[in-house]
């Protein structure tokens, strides 16, 4: 098993910033790479971004590609996500999540979420 809590959220006036952590524990070496999810009230869940345990490759969603970064750090088993110029629209709860797949096509492991709201 694998055990996620994400940290960092709160409310943040449009344009601003926020830093997102994820903090894994358990059975951490059996997954392949790390990934961010939101979703927003009456909406589906929406890609964010994955990035590799090993090797560090990241993908991202198109809504946030520029203004998101992901990153990682290993020894602490820790995923963070960065979050710049915030919109409105970026208003969701964000959830990180692992898997044991390289496709990123389905996610194994989920944290409980934090929520992010942006103010306009």
């Amino acid at each position: 098993q694998v055990h996620l809590v994400e940290s960092g959220g709160g409310l943040v006036q449009a344009g601003g910033s926020l830093r997102l952590s994820c903090a894994a524990s358990g059975r951490t070496h059996s997954t392949y790479q790390m990934g961010w999810f939101r979703q927003a009230p009456g909406k589906d869940r929406e890609f964010v971004g994955r990035i590799t345990w090993i090797g560090g490759s990241i993908y991202y969603g198109d809504s946030v590609k520029g203004r998101f970064t992901i990153s990682k750090d290993n020894a602490k088993s820790m995923v963070y996500l960065q979050l710049n110029n915030l919109e409105p629209e970026d208003t969701a709860i964000y959830f990180c999540a692992a898997t044991r797949t390289v496709a990123g096509d389905t996610w194994d492991y989920w944290g409980q979420g934090t929520q992010v709201t942006v103010s306009s």
